[in-house]
C-alpha cells in the first residue's frame, strides 16, 4: 500500500533510506551509492525538515506494517522533482519502485504539474538506463555533485548530476 508519510514515520524511513543507500546493507541490492560516497544518505533532522515543507511529500510503501519503498516528491512551478527513491535491499527487482514511479505520475497529474524531473549521478549508468526504461530522457544538463558532511565522494572518477525527465 502506498501512502503520504508523516513525522511518526522518520525513524523508519531514516534506516530504510540509509540502508539502501549507504553501507554494507546497501550492496544486497543494485542501487547502492556505497562504492562511491561514504557517511549517511540522509538523517531525521532532514527527513523532518522535508516533511514540514508543504511543497514536499514522501510517499511510503508499505507491506505488513513495515515500510519497505519510498519516494520524495517535490513541487517546483511546473515541474514534480523526484528523488531519493528507495526499495529495501533484499526486495529489489520485485516492482516496488515501478510501483512507487506510477504512483508518482499519479501525483503530479493531481498537482497539474506536466513532467517529473530527476537528477542521478552520472556513474549509475544502471540505474539511469532502468529510469530511460520507464520513459525518463536525459534533458543534457548537468550539474558538479555537492560535496558536504552528508555527502563524502570516495569515488575516483569525479561526480556530476545528470537531469532526466518525463512528460507526463
Amino acid at each position: 500500500m502506498i501512502t503520504k508519510a508523516t513525522l511518526q514515520d522518520i525513524p523508519a524511513l531514516n534506516i530504510l533510506i540509509n540502508s539502501a543507500y549507504r553501507g554494507e546493507t546497501s550492496k544486497k541490492g543494485w542501487t547502492t551509492e556505497a562504492n562511491l560516497l561514504e557517511g549517511k544518505r540522509t538523517n531525521e533532522e532532514e527527513l523532518t525538515e522535508t516533511i514540514l515543507n508543504p511543497k514536499n511529500t514522501i510517499l511510503k510503501y508499505t507491506e505488513d506494517d513495515q515500510i519497505i519503498g519510498s519516494v520524495l516528491l517535490v513541487e517546483k512551478e511546473h515541474q514534480l522533482y523526484l528523488g531519493m527513491l528507495t526499495v529495501s535491499p533484499e526486495l529489489q527487482n520485485s516492482g516496488i519502485g515501478k510501483k512507487m514511479l506510477a504512483e508518482a505520475e499519479n501525483h503530479a497529474k493531481a498537482l497539474g504539474l506536466s513532467s517529473i524531473i530527476m537528477t542521478v549521478i552520472s556513474v549509475r549508468e544502471e540505474l539511469i538506463a532502468w529510469y530511460k526504461r520507464h520513459g525518463y530522457v536525459d534533458t543534457g544538463e548537468r550539474e558538479a555533485f555537492p560535496e558536504s558532511e552528508i555527502h563524502v565522494t570516495i569515488s575516483e572518477t569525479p561526480l556530476e548530476f545528470i537531469y532526466l525527465e518525463k512528460r507526463i
